[in-house]
C-alpha cells in the first residue's frame, strides 16, 4: 500500500476511533445509557491516540491539523448514519472545504 493509501486509511480509522468514543461517552451522559458506554468510550477514545501515531507522516501539527478536517466531515457523517442528522447545504459546503485543506497540507508536493 502506497503511504497516501495508507494515510487516507489511517484517517479513516482515526475517524472512526475518535468521533465513535466521544459518541459513546455522549449516549452514556446526554442520552443516560450509563456508565459502561462511557468507559467504552474512554477506551476507544485512547486508541485514537494510538492510531495517529501510525500516519506515514512525522510531523505531529501537520498530522493533527489535517485530521481536523478529517474530523468535520466525519462528524457529520456519524451524525447521517447513527443519529438521522441532516447536513445543509452549508454543512456539506464547509465539510468539502474542510476536506480540500485536508488534501493541500497532507498530499501537496514538497521538496524532499
Amino acid at each position: 500500500m502506497n503511504d497516501v493509501a495508507r494515510s487516507l486509511a489511517l484517517f479513516v480509522l482515526a475517524a472512526l476511533t475518535e468521533i465513535g468514543g466521544a459518541w459513546l461517552v455522549w449516549q452514556g451522559v446526554r442520552e443516560h445509557r450509563g456508565w459502561v458506554f462511557v468507559g467504552a468510550g474512554v477506551v476507544v477514545l485512547g486508541v485514537y491516540g494510538f492510531v495517529a501515531t501510525l500516519q506515514p507522516d512525522a510531523h505531529f501539527g501537520r498530522i493533527l491539523a489535517a485530521y481536523g478536517g478529517v474530523f468535520v466531515a466525519g462528524s457529520l457523517a456519524w451524525g447521517m448514519v447513527m443519529d438521522g442528522f441532516r447536513p445543509d447545504r452549508y454543512d456539506v459546503t464547509g465539510a468539502v472545504v474542510c476536506l480540500l485543506g485536508v488534501a493541500v497540507i497532507m498530499y501537496a508536493p514538497r521538496p524532499v
